[in-house]
């Protein structure tokens, strides 16, 4: 009896080469890749959400750097010196000391370790950046972006990253997790990041009409 062969698409070949490739170099050199992951994602996670929240260019010539918005150039740098080599060493000291094991009692220490440690350290660094790239400088204005921004979005990462957490144990082997949670990271932020910018659309025009109303009652 003959075995056919099913061929295998293009597209599907090349993608697993591709994340072949990727994996080799994550166990080669994961410090390096998890960086250069990071940088390109989160300088993608801004140009996404500019797109999605409908911000307007600049006509600033001091908003661009070389031709680029001066944002997506912050949060490359930012993933590439900042989150990427933080979430390389929170996931050594903490997440990978539980690769192995196995037990429901594990996991659920795992899940609790990424919880009350890693998620409350990658959210104050990225609200510090972020309330940093915006130009706050002092600590009452460092302090004001923590008030409004650190529990909404501790709130949301407890939500979400849990089931993220649960999914990966159940279903991935370890050597995707990064890759994985690489892109849970990347829809969270996009979401956020998006969220903060339509605020501040509103928040803007909000700022617009009161003052035309101002200017007519002046008039």
């Amino acid at each position: 009896m003959a075995v056919v062969s099913t061929p295998v698409a293009p597209e599907a070949s090349l993608a697993k080469s591709m994340l072949a490739a990727y994996l080799a170099q994550l166990a080669q050199n994961p410090l390096r890749t998890k960086a250069l992951t990071s940088g390109t994602l989160s300088g993608l996670q801004e140009l996404t959400a500019s797109k999605l929240a409908g911000m307007p260019k600049s006509k600033n010539p001091d908003d661009f750097i070389l031709g680029v918005d001066k944002r997506i150039v912050q949060m490359t740098l930012y993933g590439l010196l900042v989150s990427g080599p933080l979430a390389h060493a929170l996931f050594v000291s903490v997440t990978a000391r539980f690769l192995g094991k196995e037990g429901p009692l594990w996991k659920i220490a795992q899940i609790l370790s990424s919880q009350l440690i890693n998620s409350p350290i990658q959210n104050a660094t990225y609200i510090l950046a972020m309330a940093l790239f915006a130009g706050a400088r002092t600590k009452a204005q460092i302090a004001a972006a923590f008030r409004q921004s650190y529990m909404p979005m501790m709130k949301t990462s407890w939500t979400i990253s849990p089931l993220a957490m649960i999914f990966a144990q159940k279903f991935l082997s370890p050597n995707l997790w990064v890759p994985f949670f690489n892109l849970v990271a990347f829809l969270f932020g996009t979401y956020v990041n998006t969220s903060v910018k339509k605020a501040r659309l509103a928040q803007m025009k909000r700022e617009r009409e009161q003052r035309e109303q101002r200017e007519k009652r002046d008039d």
